[in-house]
């Protein structure tokens, strides 16, 4: 599967919540075999540029996805429809040929 998951990446102001998320998309990279480090950022005028006004942020390839919390399978689903390829039954959060995808 072609990765076309270039750079990953948390912004918030190092809340829990934040903390979090960085955690939680660190699993999601892992778990969809996505070999790219998650950063983490506390810079609070970067996630403004992209022209985000709520916390954390979940930045795929420097564009905000998510903006304040989401669960490991909302990661997942955003970090699939980014990744490309023929072949998305990892990404697949219902485990089979659902097409939720």
């Amino acid at each position: 599967m072609t990765n076309k998951v270039t750079s990953i990446e948390v912004i918030g102001s190092g809340c829990a919540s934040c903390k979090k998320l960085h955690e939680l998309a660190i699993l999601a990279a892992k778990d969809l075999n996505i070999e790219v480090e998650v950063g983490y950022s506390n810079d609070i005028q970067k996630a403004l540029a992209m022209g985000v006004m709520q916390f954390p942020v979940l930045a795929i390839n420097g564009k905000a996805v998510i903006t304040g919390m989401a669960d490991i399978e909302k990661i997942k689903i955003v970090l699939c429809s980014q990744k490309g390829g023929d072949d998305q039954s990892d990404c697949c959060p219902c485990g089979g040929d659902c097409g939720c995808l």
